[in-house]
């Protein structure tokens, strides 16, 4: 067993210690009360930084991640931060970053989580892991699950695009589409308690997160942050469904200050489109309130509620949480990452552009403020979305004048 990691997972609001076999289920206690929250592996004294070396991608922090082996690697981890100089200047912000990992194997950060999860299910002996998902993770995990030798079953939902679905099935998963999540939910617990199948995601209803384990691979992003960057940033924003992503990396730079690496937390913040994370702060409810259901163009993070997990991240990080509901607006913001950036995000990772336009605006976030947007996924994973808002190609005759006069018509280039 790895060094750092004792073998036993706790649960943040109360304690309870849990054990590796029972981790996908959350904490027992809370869940007697009515309470619905995941735990968290425990480590004896993380060191993140202090020693590296241990493995390809992500797995050079493999002491400080939840494994005894070697680690299932498809060369993750070790994005770039990329300055985002003319939005920065534009929004008035003289150092803007987005991490960019649309460079992971699968095109998002779920790579992170995947690589984890599955090489957590080997160890302990499993051949068959199972996800429900909207696309990214699914892809992830059938892509790891692959490359482990396990067999891959994807829950997912009739309304995902193709593009989506070609990524989870061209791995090998076996991928069905159910008509609703709590249908999904339903259906893989069935599969983990009866036929003894891995979870790599959630399949709690109220959500509380995915695979326990595989979240401690979002802490690498945190600890590749303060290697670019020399310190820490002051604000971090995540796109956020189910608190994930953001938990995780509230937890990497959490193990970075209690290792004094650095000497305070980013503020987290939470990007999304429908708003739970929102409602609940302005609610001032420990428990996660929940909004109004409805369908949007960064699928990938419309959930209509919060996990207790991501609101935990964002109130021990002093952060915040943007709704940006419009649809136009997001993809609007697309646009602008490819055009003056040369990105192109997936509408779930885009939003985060208008969250920073908001809070500078309020004044949340400063000018001087070192700010870093995490562009989680591709926009390739839904071209469909984007050619909608893009002109057809016009066919001309081959002549200058022909050339000027189209070039005219689409506003130049």
């Amino acid at each position: 067993m790895n060094g750092a990691y004792t073998g036993i997972l706790a649960c943040g609001r109360c304690g309870t210690a849990v054990a590796e076999d029972d981790a996908a289920r959350g904490c027992p206690r809370c869940s007697a009360e009515g309470v619905f929250v995941n735990v968290h592996p425990v480590y004896e004294s993380p060191d993140p930084l202090g020693r590296k070396g241990g493995g390809p991608g992500i797995f050079r922090y493999r002491h400080v991640l939840p494994i005894g082996g070697a680690g299932i690697s498809l060369g993750e981890g070790d994005t770039p931060l990329l300055p985002l100089e003319r939005l920065g200047s534009v929004l008035g912000i003289s150092e803007l970053y987005l991490k960019d990992e649309t460079r992971n194997p699968t095109w998002s950060y779920k790579d992170r989580l995947a690589a984890v999860a599955v090489s957590k299910a080997v160890e302990m002996g499993a051949d068959t892991v199972v996800a429900a998902t909207t696309g990214n993770h699914g892809a992830a995990a059938a892509a790891y699950a692959a490359a482990a030798g396990l067999r891959c079953v994807v829950l997912t939902l009739e309304s995902v695009p193709v593009t989506m679905k070609v990524l989870m099935g061209v791995f090998g998963a076996r991928l069905v589409a159910l008509r609703s999540g709590p249908e999904r939910w339903r259906l893989m617990a069935a599969a983990v308690a009866e036929r003894g199948w891995f979870p790599l995601s959630g399949f709690h209803d109220p959500p509380i997160g995915s695979n326990p384990f595989g979240i401690e691979g979002y802490k690498t992003i945190a600890y590749e942050l303060v290697e670019q960057l020399g310190s820490a940033p002051d604000v971090v924003v995540v796109p956020t469904a189910y608190g994930d992503g953001l938990a995780g990396i509230c937890r990497g730079f959490l193990d970075l200050r209690s290792a004094g690496t650095i000497g305070h937390l980013p503020r987290l913040v939470a990007a999304e489109p429908l708003g739970p994370y929102s409602a609940t702060l302005q609610a001032d409810s420990e428990a996660p309130v929940a909004v109004e259901p409805r369908s949007s163009v960064a699928f990938s993070t419309a959930t209509p509620v919060a996990t207790r997990q991501g609101l935990e991240a964002v109130r021990i990080s002093r952060g915040t949480a943007v709704a940006v509901p419009d649809d136009a607006v997001i993809l609007a913001a697309q646009r602008r990452y490819a055009e003056t950036e040369g990105v192109y995000l997936e509408a779930a990772a885009a939003l985060t552009l208008p969250v920073v336009e908001r809070l500078v605006e309020t004044g949340w976030i400063a000018p001087e403020d070192r700010v870093v947007v995490v562009g989680t996924s591709s926009g390739l994973k839904d071209v469909g979305a984007t050619a909608k808002r893009l002109g057809e190609v016009p066919v001309i005759e081959p002549t200058l004048a022909a050339l000027d006069a189209a070039l005219e018509g689409s506003g130049g280039c």
